[in-house]
């Protein structure tokens, strides 16, 4: 039993607990290229968010970890077989639900630790924040904790070289052979403007790419997702443990 995550921990040792910070892994369901499980962003949320908590706790942080939302957003492959779509609203609702919850028990600090490219909490963050003014609600996104280029050859953003060898050394034992994986190659908008960033709109993932990654996956390594899952939870652990303490009505200087 690991004390910072609320679905291992019982009413024996939280009838009398009291924490600083709640985090709340969000993933998705959705297909990772033909190798991945259609679970791996769920797979690393629960990881790297236990493993951020952990570091945190041995430095004396009050953090409990939720349990993960295993759906996330997306609207852009509603044609993809399976995947599981939740709109932003229903985000919002739930996230509402959820904060209501901790803010009547006393913790004023939440923590969504996103794992999937397609939400966006940053509008929620901002009406949850009126609604529930004792609350300091954020979100992180932890492939951004650490610049992937130290790690990997491969740029991309789903199934990638990054998420192939975090799988590896997460669950190697649901990652398929590696004659099976796909190319991840991607179309890009003919339209340069999308592409530089200062204009969005949503990918049409079977569009863009064939075997539903994007990022070519053949280099990845167990080695490399072990290193880049240390030096993620480390920072991010560090992180915990600095908003657990901090005064949020301090947090200025």
């Amino acid at each position: 039993m690991r004390p910072y995550i609320l679905a291992e921990t019982n009413w024996n040792a939280l009838k009398d607990a009291k924490f600083d910070l709640a985090v709340l892994p969000w993933g998705a369901t959705e297909a990772h290229n033909y190798h991945l499980p259609y679970s791996t962003d769920n797979f690393e949320a629960d990881a790297l968010a236990a493993g951020s908590a952990k570091v945190a706790w041995e430095k004396g942080g009050k953090v409990i970890v939720l349990p993960t939302i295993p759906f996330g957003v997306n609207t852009g492959q509603s044609d993809i077989y399976l995947d599981i779509n939740l709109n932003p609203s229903t985000q919002y609702a739930i996230l509402c639900d959820v904060v209501e919850v901790l803010n009547r028990q006393g913790i004023y600090k939440l923590l969504i630790f996103n794992s999937h490219g397609g939400n966006n909490f940053k509008p929620l963050v901002r009406e949850l924040g009126l609604k529930f003014p004792k609350m300091f609600i954020s979100f992180s996104n932890w492939p951004q904790a650490v610049d992937k280029s130290d790690y990997f050859q491969e740029n991309g953003d789903h199934a990638d070289e990054m998420e192939t060898s975090l799988m590896l050394h997460l669950k190697p034992e649901l990652v398929l052979p590696k004659e099976k994986w796909g190319s991840g190659a991607s179309k890009k908008y003919k339209i340069k403007a999308f592409s530089e960033g200062w204009v969005w709109a949503e990918r049409k993932w079977s569009q863009i790419s064939e075997d539903t990654g994007v990022g070519n996956p053949m280099h990845s390594t167990s080695e490399k997702g072990e290193r880049f899952y240390k030096d993620v939870t480390e920072k991010m652990g560090n992180f915990l443990f600095e908003l657990c303490k901090a005064d949020i009505d301090d947090l200025y200087q």
